[in-house]
């Protein structure tokens, strides 16, 4: 007969309360629980194995839905047996958590040379909004929420009041932009905008909230968020070739 663990042993060896390895199991995130004649759940060490996976893969924050998705499927892939296409999708994940650290690397290197004084456009006339909005494949009304966080400052046409993007304006536009575009949240970009006259390293600031931030997401350290992530891709990988091993011939 074999040696059973209770929900109380899963809930230890994983380091959650018992209540979080019911809700895994009702996400199907474990393979189904037998249950004995007086209703205990019967658990062995391949569901053990399974809970481990599914903490590691779905214990956020999240850096990105696409992200988290990923992570889901692989989860449930390995819950219904499919072990084989669970470490497929663990490798597609793997590769997409390194593109999306790819791309904000990217854009923090273009914030490190601009914030360097390298220009970053060459607009030759000032701009009003409809004209800079078409230029960046922006709108109107995104460029003036982030004049309204605090992004960007534009100055005015004395005559008549309109909004005047020069090459400089357009410039830190680019680089707002690309930010956004890389999943950095407005509140980090605003941060490391802030600091910027500080001498702060603006890569630091990006990705190091204040300790007067109260409430932060995995966009207020889009850097070290996905960098975790890429590990955590990598033992997950590793856990999934683990189960194979366990249950193979």
């Amino acid at each position: 007969m074999p040696n059973y663990l209770r929900t109380s042993d899963i809930a230890k060896a994983v380091g959650v309360h018992v209540n979080t390895v019911r809700l895994y199991e009702e996400w199907g995130f474990l393979q189904p629980v037998p249950r004995s004649p007086t209703g205990y759940r019967l658990f062995t060490e391949a569901h053990l194995e399974q809970m481990r996976l599914a903490r590691m893969a779905m214990h956020g924050p999240w850096p990105g839905s696409s992200i988290r998705k990923s992570a889901l499927t692989l989860v449930r892939k390995s819950a219904s047996g499919d072990l084989g296409g669970a470490l497929e999708q663990a490798y597609h994940h793997l590769a997409l958590v390194q593109a999306e650290r790819a791309r904000a690397e990217a854009a923090a290197g273009l914030l490190e040379r601009w914030a360097q004084g390298t220009a970053a456009d060459t607009t030759a006339k000032p701009l009003r909004i409809g004209e800079a909005a078409e230029l960046l494949g922006a709108t109107a009304d995104q460029l003036r929420n982030w004049e309204r966080n605090g992004l960007i400052d534009v100055p005015r046409d004395p005559n008549n009041g309109y909004r005047l993007y020069s090459a400089a304006e357009i410039g830190r536009l680019r680089v707002i932009r690309m930010l956004l575009r890389a999943g950095y949240s407005m509140m980090a970009i605003l941060r490391m905008l802030l600091q910027l006259d500080q001498g702060t390293d603006p890569r630091q600031a990006l990705d190091t909230p204040h300790p007067d931030e109260d409430v932060y997401t995995a966009a207020d350290q889009w850097l070290s968020s996905l960098a975790e992530q890429e590990q955590r891709a990598s033992n997950i990988i590793t856990q999934i070739e683990k189960m194979i091993g366990l249950e193979a011939p």
